[in-house]
């Protein structure tokens, strides 16, 4: 059988209860959605290329994965300006 969104919440919410369980520490909310995101974000960061990001997140349209995931930041900016002008 496939697995859905709500399957995959709900093991993480019974891992996080059972953390808190036996640690006595409260993790944050991790959702399947936040770990498929930061894992996008993290290898945009990195430098994967858009079209690649899009078929690895099986994203349609190439504009969902620029939209979300193609943000600059000073620091990257800053590197690229170097690495032309070098």
């Amino acid at each position: 059988l496939p697995m859905y969104n709500a399957y995959y919440s709900c093991r993480f919410s019974a891992l996080s209860k059972k953390y808190r369980k036996y640690t006595g520490k409260e993790l944050p909310n991790i959702t399947p959605h936040i770990l498929r995101h930061t894992f996008c974000t993290n290898m945009a960061n990195k430098g994967m290329t858009p079209n690649n990001l899009q078929y690895v997140m099986g994203h349609k349209n190439i504009t969902m994965t620029l939209g979300y995931y193609a943000h600059g930041s000073y620091q990257s900016a800053q590197a690229e300006m170097k690495r032309l002008t070098a």
